[in-house]
């Protein structure tokens, strides 16, 4: 199924509508898997000053809430609306999905699975792990939970795909 990029995929929006991933071509892409109560949850603000640092770029992150660690997500739809709201999210978030195990949705199974992605090996091992995506759709790298979304790693590779 390796056609060698996300476009591939549809994701479902918390109102419920399906949407193709082909609407972030040609975007850098941070994919993140969310939950509303973790010991990392306070990276959702950090996720909102990254996306601020890079205004007016080709540059979008996108939030998968998960409850695959430690029950940690327990809200649903317009609850996970509703606390996206504290944190006044500049990103989108989707409906939540599992994203790892054979359970997974298919976009994770693709970002984590190299022989899929040709390039990361790497499944989530708790909440905030993060994948970056260049603007051809293509897994580059990810960054594991206790990576900062501010750290200037993240930056810096974000920087260079922008560059691009």
């Amino acid at each position: 199924m390796d056609n060698g990029n996300i476009y591939q995929f549809n994701v479902q929006q918390l109102n419920g509508e399906q949407i193709s991933l082909k609407r972030y071509q040609n975007k850098v892409l941070l994919i993140v898997n969310t939950a509303s109560q973790c010991g990392f949850t306070p990276q959702m603000a950090e996720l909102v000053e990254l996306k601020k640092s890079f205004l007016g770029k080709d540059f979008e992150i996108l939030a998968f809430p998960s409850n695959d660690f430690g029950g940690q997500e327990p809200l649903n739809g317009d609850e996970i609306i509703t606390f996206c709201e504290r944190f006044d999210t500049n990103f989108p978030t989707f409906e939540k999905i599992r994203v790892r195990g054979p359970y997974a949705d298919p976009l994770y199974k693709y970002l984590a699975d190299k022989k899929q992605n040709g390039k990361v090996g790497a499944a989530p091992r708790w909440n905030f792990h993060k994948y970056l995506v260049d603007k051809n759709g293509q897994v580059v790298d990810f960054f594991y939970p206790f990576t900062k979304p501010g750290s200037s790693k993240i930056k810096k590779k974000i920087a260079h795909l922008l560059a691009r």
